[in-house]
């Protein structure tokens, strides 16, 4: 399957749900956009970001909470839009109902298939900026780049080598250090 498939038919949360559990699909304005698996150099990029940001939020004892994929979060009810970034941090427990997040997170990050940069760059830009997503990442481990963009105050859009130490924008004292992912991509 390609990594990105779209129809034509507008998609309701009910359509969206009856989907079988082995499906990977997002929405996006009544859209449905099927996507491929990810590789072992994404999971292995998501699975180390996943811990770094969970034992920050777990030192921390406050209401954040970390999510991976596939975890549903519902930006828009009309028409339909529901994403599942590879990561995300979400501070409003309200937000949560067990199935999904509903509305924006506060972080999100996303690794960059080889198959849509495009939808990361482009397409989840705009519908997280929108939605109101304080921060998003674009890792993109082809290029060795991580994107980042914080949407509060002075927006900000600066690119990292992955060799580099970079700031979550949303703490105060929360750095990754990207050069120990790199280091595990080239094991």
């Amino acid at each position: 399957m390609p990594a990105l498939q779209t129809q034509s038919q507008v998609t309701t949360l009910k359509e969206y749900e009856a989907l079988p559990e082995d499906v990977r699909a997002e929405v996006f304005d009544g859209q449905i956009h099927y996507m491929a698996s990810p590789s072992q150099e994404h999971q292995t990029i998501s699975m180390e970001l996943s811990t770094l940001l969970n034992v920050y939020l777990k030192s921390k004892k406050g209401p954040c909470r970390v999510f991976h994929a596939p975890f549903d979060v519902k930006l828009k009810d009309t028409p339909l839009t529901i994403v599942q970034p590879d990561l995300m941090i979400v501070c409003e427990k309200d937000k949560l109902d067990g199935k999904r997040c509903n509305g924006a997170p506060d972080f999100i990050i996303e690794i960059v298939s080889p198959g849509n940069p495009s939808d990361d760059y482009i397409r989840k830009l705009y519908y997280y900026k929108m939605a109101g997503v304080r921060e998003y990442w674009i890792v993109d481990p082809r290029r060795k780049i991580v994107t980042v963009n914080y949407f509060q105050g002075n927006l900000l859009n600066i690119q990292y080598f992955f060799e580099s130490t970079i700031k979550v924008n949303i703490y105060d004292d929360l750095y990754i250090d990207f050069s120990d992912i790199a280091d595990l991509l080239n094991a």
